[in-house]
């Protein structure tokens, strides 16, 4: 048993893995943290805890003391120059947000060739690997919450908008959703555009995949929880190095 937590700006996720697939799976708000107590009274004690967290340190020990006396197997993942047949390209790859860095472990694992991940949450990433599992980069912009709200508050006559997606939009609230949308899309399908190869696929995760996968022009394909898997592919590293 491996118990994986993806620990995010906005929400926690967490999965047990049995050997066969993901028998158990959660997730709670940052500010619900302490709901990962309830776990250890419901689910079997695992064999190992991975943890992948860009919340900060506070909500670190948050989660470590919330686990109670299972948060002494907590293994901290940090982001690395190579692992598990990816090659950081990041200039200092110690400041690749873990998140992602577990994503693309977690693609590559799941899928060949080059593949363009894309992390739709508080943040929208784009990240690139190719055929050979090097990390080309990648590209952050603001979710789609994060838009709608810089308008609202930055702008003296927009509202945090609730519309819906239109291609030609005839309201404000339409424009604007519209708007961020489409920004987002925009930029996936260009690097989608740049992308080497001949063999390619586009896997897009996070809360807000099912806002941006009907938007897009490309094929893709749904993957929830990339960092998740990243964290087993991991887990299963370390564990024959052993």
């Amino acid at each position: 048993m491996i118990l994986c937590i993806d620990s995010g700006n906005s929400r926690i996720k967490y999965g047990l893995w049995d050997g066969a697939g993901w028998c158990r799976s959660g997730s709670c708000a940052q500010a619900d943290r302490a709901a990962l107590g309830e776990i250890r009274a419901e689910w079997p004690m695992p064999r190992r805890i991975m943890l992948a967290n860009v919340a900060g340190s506070d909500a670190e020990a948050r989660i470590r003391g919330a686990l109670g006396d299972w948060g002494a197997r907590l293994e901290v993942v940090r982001s690395t120059a190579q692992a598990a047949g990816v090659r950081n390209g990041y200039r200092d790859s110690g400041r690749l947000g873990v998140d992602r860095w577990c994503a693309l472990i977690g693609a590559r694992a799941l899928r060949p060739g080059a593949l363009l991940v894309v992390m739709a949450g508080t943040a929208t990433t784009i990240d690139a690997l190719d055929g050979d599992g090097n990390f080309l980069g990648g590209l952050i912009l603001p979710g789609q919450q994060l838009m709608l709200g810089a308008l609202a508050r930055d702008t003296a006559a927009l509202p945090f908008a609730a519309g819906a997606h239109r291609d030609w939009p005839q309201c404000t609230d339409d424009a604007i959703v519209s708007g961020a949308i489409e920004a987002q899309v925009g930029a996936i399908e260009r690097a989608w555009a740049r992308l080497p190869g001949n063999e390619r696929h586009c896997l897009l995760s996070g809360g807000n995949a099912g806002l941006l996968q009907p938007c897009l022009a490309m094929s893709m394909t749904r993957m929830d929880n990339l960092p998740m898997y990243g964290l087993l592919e991991l887990a299963r590293e370390t564990s024959s190095e052993t």
